[in-house]
Protein backbone atom coordinates (compact mmCIF):
# COMPACT_ATOMS: atom_id res chain seq x y z
CA UNK A 1 0.00 0.00 0.00
CA UNK A 2 1.03 3.22 -0.47
CA UNK A 3 1.52 6.34 1.83
CA UNK A 4 -2.28 7.41 1.61
CA UNK A 5 -3.01 4.06 3.22
CA UNK A 6 -0.15 4.23 6.17
CA UNK A 7 -2.99 4.88 8.90
CA UNK A 8 -5.29 2.78 8.20
CA UNK A 9 -6.12 -0.42 10.33
CA UNK A 10 -5.75 -3.92 8.86
CA UNK A 11 -9.70 -4.09 8.77
CA UNK A 12 -9.99 -0.91 5.90
CA UNK A 13 -7.24 -2.21 4.10
CA UNK A 14 -8.58 -5.56 3.30
CA UNK A 15 -12.30 -3.79 3.20
CA UNK A 16 -10.74 -1.58 0.75
CA UNK A 17 -9.14 -4.25 -1.54
CA UNK A 18 -12.14 -6.28 -1.22
CA UNK A 19 -10.30 -9.78 0.16
CA UNK A 20 -11.87 -9.92 3.43
CA UNK A 21 -14.07 -12.90 4.06
CA UNK A 22 -17.09 -11.79 5.68
CA UNK A 23 -17.83 -12.71 8.87
CA UNK A 24 -14.76 -13.81 10.35
CA UNK A 25 -11.77 -10.95 9.72
CA UNK A 26 -15.16 -8.48 10.38
CA UNK A 27 -14.90 -10.27 14.17
CA UNK A 28 -11.68 -10.18 14.20
CA UNK A 29 -11.01 -6.77 13.74
CA UNK A 30 -13.28 -5.31 15.22
CA UNK A 31 -12.65 -2.55 18.35
CA UNK A 32 -14.36 -2.41 21.31
CA UNK A 33 -17.61 -0.84 21.24
CA UNK A 34 -17.79 -1.02 17.55
CA UNK A 35 -20.90 -3.14 17.50
CA UNK A 36 -23.23 -1.27 19.93
CA UNK A 37 -26.04 -1.80 18.63
CA UNK A 38 -25.28 -5.65 18.85
CA UNK A 39 -26.00 -5.91 15.20
CA UNK A 40 -24.62 -9.08 13.21
CA UNK A 41 -21.05 -8.55 11.82
CA UNK A 42 -21.94 -8.70 8.06
CA UNK A 43 -20.14 -7.30 5.71
CA UNK A 44 -22.24 -4.16 3.76
CA UNK A 45 -23.16 -4.46 0.23
CA UNK A 46 -21.93 -1.50 -2.00
CA UNK A 47 -25.27 -0.10 -2.02
CA UNK A 48 -24.74 0.66 2.57
CA UNK A 49 -21.55 2.36 1.50
CA UNK A 50 -22.76 4.30 -0.44
CA UNK A 51 -25.06 5.35 1.62
CA UNK A 52 -22.54 6.05 4.01
CA UNK A 53 -21.50 9.41 2.02
CA UNK A 54 -25.41 10.24 1.43
CA UNK A 55 -25.91 10.49 5.25
CA UNK A 56 -23.90 10.82 8.61
CA UNK A 57 -26.26 8.88 10.63
CA UNK A 58 -26.53 5.57 8.61
CA UNK A 59 -22.39 5.45 8.59
CA UNK A 60 -23.14 5.77 12.67
CA UNK A 61 -25.65 3.50 13.03
CA UNK A 62 -23.42 1.05 10.91
CA UNK A 63 -20.37 -0.84 12.95
CA UNK A 64 -18.36 -1.33 9.39
CA UNK A 65 -19.22 2.21 8.62
CA UNK A 66 -18.04 3.23 12.36
CA UNK A 67 -15.11 1.49 12.16
CA UNK A 68 -13.91 2.81 8.82
CA UNK A 69 -14.69 6.40 9.88
CA UNK A 70 -12.97 5.46 13.27
CA UNK A 71 -9.83 4.92 10.93
CA UNK A 72 -10.54 8.17 8.92
CA UNK A 73 -10.74 9.69 12.24
CA UNK A 74 -7.09 7.85 13.45
CA UNK A 75 -5.77 9.52 10.44
CA UNK A 76 -6.88 12.94 11.28
CA UNK A 77 -5.70 13.07 15.12
CA UNK A 78 -9.49 13.00 16.28
CA UNK A 79 -10.36 9.22 17.24
CA UNK A 80 -10.78 10.25 20.45
CA UNK A 81 -14.40 11.81 18.98
CA UNK A 82 -15.63 8.61 17.78
CA UNK A 83 -14.58 6.92 20.77
CA UNK A 84 -16.13 9.49 23.21
CA UNK A 85 -19.33 8.98 21.76
CA UNK A 86 -19.18 4.82 21.56
CA UNK A 87 -18.24 5.25 25.48
CA UNK A 88 -21.30 7.19 25.76
CA UNK A 89 -23.56 4.65 24.02
CA UNK A 90 -22.06 1.94 25.86
CA UNK A 91 -23.10 3.91 29.59
CA UNK A 92 -26.40 4.57 28.28
CA UNK A 93 -26.63 1.02 28.12
CA UNK A 94 -25.77 0.29 31.18
CA UNK A 95 -28.34 -0.60 33.98
CA UNK A 96 -26.18 -1.39 37.40
CA UNK A 97 -26.00 1.65 38.86
CA UNK A 98 -22.45 1.39 40.64
CA UNK A 99 -21.26 0.12 36.92
CA UNK A 100 -22.94 3.51 35.77
CA UNK A 101 -20.64 5.60 38.12
CA UNK A 102 -17.46 3.72 37.61
CA UNK A 103 -18.53 3.95 33.44
CA UNK A 104 -19.47 7.63 33.68
CA UNK A 105 -16.28 8.46 36.01
CA UNK A 106 -13.84 6.93 33.38
CA UNK A 107 -15.74 8.69 30.81
CA UNK A 108 -15.09 11.81 32.60
CA UNK A 109 -11.29 11.29 33.47
CA UNK A 110 -10.36 9.72 29.50
CA UNK A 111 -12.26 12.41 27.34
CA UNK A 112 -13.64 14.97 29.87
CA UNK A 113 -10.67 16.21 31.83
CA UNK A 114 -8.27 18.48 30.88
CA UNK A 115 -5.43 16.46 32.20
CA UNK A 116 -6.71 14.16 29.49
CA UNK A 117 -4.37 13.42 26.83
CA UNK A 118 -7.82 12.33 24.69
CA UNK A 119 -9.51 15.45 25.65
CA UNK A 120 -12.49 16.07 23.48
CA UNK A 121 -13.24 19.73 22.41
CA UNK A 122 -16.44 20.70 24.79
CA UNK A 123 -17.26 24.66 24.79
CA UNK A 124 -17.64 25.96 28.08
CA UNK A 125 -21.38 25.58 28.96
CA UNK A 126 -21.99 21.88 28.21
CA UNK A 127 -18.37 21.32 30.31
CA UNK A 128 -20.20 22.56 33.20
CA UNK A 129 -23.21 20.77 32.55
CA UNK A 130 -21.18 17.83 32.75
CA UNK A 131 -19.06 18.93 35.73
CA UNK A 132 -22.44 19.24 37.80
CA UNK A 133 -23.63 15.95 36.31
CA UNK A 134 -20.90 14.02 37.67
CA UNK A 135 -22.10 14.89 41.34
CA UNK A 136 -24.53 11.82 40.51
CA UNK A 137 -23.77 10.07 37.35
CA UNK A 138 -26.29 8.85 35.05
CA UNK A 139 -26.68 7.05 32.01
CA UNK A 140 -27.70 10.77 30.72
CA UNK A 141 -24.35 12.17 32.19
CA UNK A 142 -23.13 12.92 29.19
CA UNK A 143 -26.18 13.43 26.52
CA UNK A 144 -25.18 17.13 25.61
CA UNK A 145 -21.30 16.91 25.42
CA UNK A 146 -22.00 13.34 23.16
CA UNK A 147 -24.82 15.45 20.72
CA UNK A 148 -21.87 18.44 21.20
CA UNK A 149 -19.14 15.85 19.95
CA UNK A 150 -21.71 14.36 17.10
CA UNK A 151 -22.38 17.36 15.69
CA UNK A 152 -18.49 18.30 15.17
CA UNK A 153 -18.15 14.69 13.61
CA UNK A 154 -21.23 15.68 11.50
CA UNK A 155 -20.37 18.75 10.37
CA UNK A 156 -16.43 19.02 10.51
CA UNK A 157 -14.99 15.42 9.79
CA UNK A 158 -18.01 14.19 7.65
CA UNK A 159 -17.66 15.85 5.12
CA UNK A 160 -13.63 15.36 4.70
CA UNK A 161 -14.37 11.58 5.38
CA UNK A 162 -16.91 11.57 2.34
CA UNK A 163 -13.88 13.06 -0.10
CA UNK A 164 -10.86 11.05 1.24
CA UNK A 165 -9.67 8.78 -0.97
CA UNK A 166 -10.46 5.97 1.78
CA UNK A 167 -14.32 6.34 1.21
CA UNK A 168 -13.45 7.02 -2.31
CA UNK A 169 -12.26 3.73 -2.72
CA UNK A 170 -14.41 1.70 -0.87
CA UNK A 171 -17.34 3.13 -2.78
CA UNK A 172 -15.97 2.58 -5.93
CA UNK A 173 -16.10 6.78 -7.00
CA UNK A 174 -13.77 8.36 -8.84
CA UNK A 175 -11.32 11.09 -6.83
CA UNK A 176 -12.63 14.15 -6.31
CA UNK A 177 -11.93 16.25 -8.50
CA UNK A 178 -10.21 19.70 -7.47
CA UNK A 179 -11.96 22.94 -8.44
CA UNK A 180 -10.96 24.43 -11.86
CA UNK A 181 -10.27 27.69 -12.09
CA UNK A 182 -11.87 29.61 -14.93
CA UNK A 183 -9.02 31.95 -16.25
CA UNK A 184 -9.98 34.93 -19.57
CA UNK A 185 -7.43 35.97 -21.56
CA UNK A 186 -8.09 39.25 -23.03
CA UNK A 187 -6.78 40.14 -26.35
CA UNK A 188 -6.26 43.22 -27.20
Amino acid sequence: MGAKFGCMSAFSRNFSNNQMSKDKKMQQTAAPGDNFFNEPEVTPSMEDIKSWGESFDRLMRCAAGRRVFRDFLRCEYSEENILFWLACEDLKRESNPELVEEKARSIYEDYVSILSPKEVSLDSKVREIVNKNMVAPTQNTFDEAQLQIYTLMHRDSYPRFVSSHLYRRLAQLSPPTPPTRKTSISVG
